[in-house]
């Protein structure tokens, strides 16, 4: 198949505007064809485009020759094709796509460059397969470290979420696929997230939990938006006036339309008159009741219309594929290239969190003991949600075999049990498995125990691979506490009995409870989910043919209690639905409930206000485990000669700031420069710091370079609910640039 880079609308888009014509004014191109069809088109053909058609399609126009819209489940990798009505496979052959690692993996890169060629990975395979819309990327703000989806998000902060947003977007329509960011909004926890009702001040919403969405809008050009189960402030997503047609369409100009998450359409009146297009799944809504109501007088013709076009956009800037077109003999959706990005990403995703000296792993090194059951678990599906059958995924130690120097030794020792959960429920009469545990805090047998022993005593380096899995960390629930499950630390303190060498990996999507871990091991690694080339990616770090170089895109807590939704005591929620919507309508077998038995709309109050993530740790003087931003690599780097290209800035300036960057050891290897901004003497309660712009800087051994980044003023305004508009405050500020949030090591002051 032939993949065009460019789809029509952007080649005329340079007809359709005047002066400087934003991304989205290029979904108009069309207009003039688009109202022609629109005209001949009869209330109920209207209609029948804004509901699905089967689970993953709505209509197109069949009279007129336009296709369906073919959605495709992301955000990490194009889900196997399902039968028309479920989410079951369809038993393809040609469906096997890449995995990609999961989001918080690519936000640990660091790389606006990387997001890029990510996006560009996912629209190249959503092609071969004859997808339109990528349901991805998801880009909430991760603000409870328990989140059950915290391995699909990005990152705590807004300004990283948005840089990595808006290049996987960029990427992703480049290929001429669209892209559906999601969940729009404030979608930040899975407990009672069909019913739970956000409510958080507008300054908030905009400087944390908006950015992200604004950024894939404004500069990404996203083409569709997923609006979220929840409410916000007493508003589902799905029909909020104040988010889908004043903020979305109305401020940032948003031309594309809006599909429901599956199950989030909630009325016939409230979706069709605030905002949302397309209901899936399903037409109880938006479908006979909604020619009911346009026939009464309640909804007008005009905005029947309004929806049809803005489907209309997407259709004619994505082209469609015919069926049959797609699925091409011997051709599955993995690509090569793909692969390669996928590979590019996990090596430079992994943090290392602490090295005594033990990595990168030495040549005297001959026996090496993996323990731990993650080191073999794949990871590319699994729990509520979307996953992706790949044509292979390297484990870690698959990789660390694939890598090791020749003659090596390695031996495996599963040490814990696996834990399914709600995923593994038995039938009567299954036998149970000695394998998986019932309960998330059960142990190894003493067999399991003892066989790791053995292995760890004989071994030169010890590699524990820890960590959550998809069972744990799932769409649908969050997780209890951070706590590493199935007496992970137990193992930890008995293997350190008989072997001090030890390598601690830890594989999960979100940040885990690592005291006792930092504590006994010589090295820790954070190694994610991190794709089909993950394990290999990971080989590469331990035995140093590339140096570490990831950072953590959110902050790992001394405790939980220590994160600001738990210790103002703002979740858990007191109150709790019977169920998950998605779970009870789409996963039964999972679920095993027939309807979503809903009891109450529990509040969600976000009075921690602006203070997420570090800026919570940061503000308050409460010391993190590991930081936001940190990660350690096998060189130092040293920063010298910052400078601002002034000392004064008005509010249409771009702050620059040089400085060098020195590695000073042996190896190339990459540095992330992160910048911060602290108000000294602001008019207006800011948080302590605030990332404002990052780098990631590749050096040769002992070569230095120098640095730019840039800061423009308008990035640096706060939302002023008084004037209901984004406003300055003129301060001095000092402009803080480190490797972490919590190592800075320059420091220079300049006005505003």
């Amino acid at each position: 198949m032939k993949l065009t880079l460019f789809s029509p609308v952007f080649v005329m888009a340079a007809l359709v505007s005047c002066a400087q014509p934003t991304l989205q004014d290029r979904l108009l191109a069309n207009d003039k064809a688009i109202d022609e069809v629109i005209a001949k088109m009869s209330l109920e053909e209207k209609v029948m485009m804004f509901h699905s058609k089967t689970n993953m399609s709505s209509e197109g126009v069949p009279s007129q020759g336009i296709l369906a819209i073919q959605y495709a489940d992301g955000p990490f990798g194009i889900r196997e094709e399902g039968v028309p009505n479920g989410f079951a496979s369809a038993g393809w052959v040609t469906d096997s796509a890449t995995y990609f690692p999961t989001g918080s993996a690519l936000a640990a890169t660091w790389s606006k460059e990387l997001a890029h060629k990510y996006g560009n990975g996912m629209g190249t395979e959503a092609r071969v397969r004859g997808k339109d819309v990528i349901l991805g990327p998801a880009i909430n703000i991760q603000r409870l470290p328990v989140g059950g989806r915290s391995y699909e998000y990005l990152s705590e902060d807004p300004f990283l979420s948005a840089q990595l947003a808006t290049g996987y977007v960029l990427g992703v329509q480049e290929m001429g696929t669209a892209a559906c960011i999601k969940h729009f909004a404030l979608n930040n926890q899975e407990t009672n997230r069909g019913s739970v009702n956000v409510i958080v001040d507008e300054r908030t919403m905009r400087e944390i939990y908006l950015k992200p969405f604004e950024a894939a809008i404004v500069d990404g050009g996203a083409m569709v938006v997923m609006p979220a189960y929840n409410k916000v402030n007493g508003d589902y997503c799905s029909e909020n006036e104040h988010l889908n047609n004043e903020i979305l369409r109305g401020e940032w100009g948003f031309k594309g339309f809006t599909v429901s998450d599956w199950g989030g359409t909630h009325s016939t009146m409230g979706a069709a008159m605030h905002g949302l297009n397309v209901q899936m799944t399903g037409d109880r809504y938006l479908g006979p009741a909604l020619i009911d109501s346009v026939n009464a007088g309640k909804v007008p013709m005009d905005v029947i219309d309004q929806k049809a076009k803005e489907i209309l956009r997407v259709r004619y800037a994505i082209k469609g594929i015919p069926e049959g077109e797609h699925d091409l003999p011997g051709t599955i959706a993995s690509q090569p290239e793909s692969r390669k990005i996928a590979y590019e990403v996990a090596q430079k995703s992994i943090v290392l969190l602490k090295n005594d000296g033990i990595l990168p792993l030495r040549k005297e090194v001959k026996k090496i003991a993996v323990i731990g059951r993650n080191a073999v678990a794949l990871t590319q599906s699994g729990g509520m949600g979307a996953g992706v059958t790949a044509p292979y995924e390297v484990t870690p130690l698959q990789g660390i075999r694939n890598k090791a120097p020749k003659g090596t030794e390695v031996i495996y020792a599963a040490a814990y049990k696996d834990f399914k959960g709600m995923f593994g429920r038995r039938r009567p009469g299954d036998a149970p498995d000695p394998t998986v545990a019932v309960d998330i805090n059960e142990g190894p047998s003493a067999e399991m125990l003892a066989e790791a022993l053995v292995a760890a005593r004989d071994a030169d380096v010890v590699i524990y691979v820890c960590g959550t899995n998809k069972s744990i960390e799932t769409e649908g629930s969050d997780r209890k506490d951070i706590d590493l499950p199935l007496g992970q630390n137990d193992i930890l303190e008995e293997l350190a009995q008989v072997n001090p060498n030890i390598v601690t990996v830890v594989i999960s999507g979100g940040p885990c409870d690592l005291q006792l871990v930092s504590e006994i091991s010589t090295a820790v690694v954070q190694g994610w989910w991190n794709g089909l080339e993950g394990g290999n990616a990971l080989g590469d770090v331990l035995f140093g043919r590339i140096a570490p170089s990831g950072k953590l895109p959110f902050t790992f807590p001394v405790k939980l209690q220590d994160s600001p939704a738990f210790a103002l005591d703002n979740f858990p929620q007191k109150e709790e639905v019977a169920g998950d919507l998605f779970g009870n309508q789409y996963r039964q077998d999972v679920q095993g409930q027939a309807g979503f038995r809903q009891r109450m709309d529990p509040n969600a109050y976000y009075s921690e206000g602006m203070y997420v993530g570090y800026r919570w740790f940061d503000s308050r003087n409460i010391k993190s485990l590991y930081a936001f931003g940190h990660g350690l690599s096998y060189v130092n780097f040293s920063y010298s000669n910052i400078k601002a290209n002034k000392s004064k800035y008005g509010k249409n300036d771009v702050i620059k700031v040089t400085f060098d960057l020195t590695n000073e050891g042996e190896m190339e290897a990459d540095e992330v420069a992160q910048l911060y901004v602290h108000r000294i003497d602001s008019n207006v309660e800011f948080p302590y710091k605030e990332l404002k712009a990052f780098e990631r800087v590749t050096l040769a051994a002992g070569e230095t370079k120098t640095v730019t980044l840039e800061i423009p003023v308008k990035d640096l305004r706060y939302w002023n609910e008084a004037i209901g508009g984004w406003d300055l405050d003129s301060c001095n500020i000092e402009l803080q640039l480190g490797s972490a949030s919590d190592d800075i090591r320059l420091k220079t002051q300049v006005a505003i």
